[in-house]
């Protein structure tokens, strides 16, 4: 090996070392989040679950509202690559609506102590609520704004129905039930399979050009 190569990995070596120490501290706020609630949590709380003393978490966030947003920004890169990747190769769009359902919940399945930071505690901080600009959640809501657009462009969705309230109305409705199950004590009184199959056949219903629509605009 040559001295300038040693050299690099030298170098790449602290670079790593701190993004797995940042990566720890983000999913020990996730758990201590979801077990305390934001509010009630601590940074030493967080710093003891991550395995690091109290002053490191301040070298990677300002603050405990830091470290919130910014569980939020990278959980929404994990929910944007994972919907991604679970439409690929879906060509129908309303195959593409129930898969956008499946996929959703069943996120919210895999990932409780996630999915209760983002449902549950992400709506306590005053900082994300009235001045942070989440734009990563917009990216996500257009998947399925475009997903419209393209039924509404192949003849199967009525074209009065505007993209925007239909994203806002669809993930409405994941939103909710995603909250009361995360927030139920029997998680067996919502099963996520079939709510994710009945949320996504009201919407397809609704939005599905009826045949004498469909008879009407050929006459």
């Amino acid at each position: 090996m040559s001295e300038s190569s040693f050299s690099g990995d030298r170098l790449a070596q602290p670079s790593q070392r701190r993004t797995q120490k940042r990566d720890l501290i983000v999913e020990a706020a996730v758990q201590v989040f979801a077990e305390k609630g934001f509010h009630q949590a601590r940074i030493s709380d967080i710093a003891t679950r991550a395995g690091v003393a109290d002053g490191t978490i301040y070298l990677y966030f300002k603050n405990k509202e830091d470290l919130l947003l910014s569980i939020f920004e990278e959980k929404m890169d994990e929910l944007l690559d994972g919907m991604h990747a679970a439409l690929d190769g879906i060509e129908d769009p309303l195959d593409r609506v129930r898969r956008f359902a499946q996929h959703h919940f069943l996120q919210v399945r895999d990932n409780r102590a996630a999915a209760e930071v983002l449902q549950v505690e992400l709506r306590l901080s005053n900082k994300f609520l009235k001045e942070y600009r989440p734009e990563k959640l917009w990216d996500y809501l257009n998947i399925f704004a475009d997903i419209v657009r393209s039924g509404q462009h192949a003849g199967l969705f009525r074209p009065e129905i505007d993209p925007f309230i239909a994203m806002w109305g669809f993930f409405g409705g994941l939103d909710e039930i995603a909250m009361q199950w995360v927030l139920a004590r029997n998680h067996q009184r919502i099963q996520l399979e079939e709510a994710a199959h009945q949320v996504a056949e009201i919407f397809i219903r609704g939005m599905l050009i009826t045949q004498t629509q469909q008879n009407s605009e050929e006459s």
